[in-house]
């Protein structure tokens, strides 16, 4: 694990990879994908600016705002599960959500919807997640 159980170190990298990337500062492998991954959610830019107001803020289901850091570790996620074809299945299944939007950032915002849902199941239920399901959650979007 990149940073362990230390919220404050691992948020400091997202914006640390932003400013280097800004600046077209020269980029370690992870900073460049956390950075590609802001580029990619100009919805994010301006939060990502912020490190001062922004590194300890806390977001809430009451306050209705996605949590940045959250949304994009789903997307490295899902690389990753991709780049290791792990679940077996999960790099052809992409692949079709890939041709079907013809979008691969819009094919991974789909499945995010699926990877929360297996992964908010598990913890309330105190289990593992299950492949199976999350595999299953994903080839209805096809």
């Amino acid at each position: 694990m990149l940073f362990g159980q230390d919220r404050n170190k691992l948020r400091k990298f997202y914006f640390q990879s932003w400013d280097k990337f800004k600046k077209q500062l020269p980029l370690e492998p992870m900073e460049t994908i956390i950075s590609t991954l802001i580029s990619q959610h100009p919805e994010y830019h301006d939060f990502f600016d912020n490190i001062e107001q922004n590194q300890d803020k806390d977001f809430t289901p009451e306050m209705g705002q996605t949590n940045p850091f959250l949304h994009l570790g789903m997307h490295i996620s899902i690389q990753e599960q991709i780049g290791t074809q792990r679940p077996a299945e999960i790099s052809s299944l992409y692949q079709s959500l890939c041709d079907k939007t013809a979008d691969a950032h819009e094919a991974e915002h789909l499945m995010m919807e699926c990877l929360g849902e297996m992964l908010w199941t598990a913890q309330k239920n105190n289990q593992q997640p299950d492949e199976t399901t999350y595999l299953e959650c994903i080839k209805k979007l096809l």
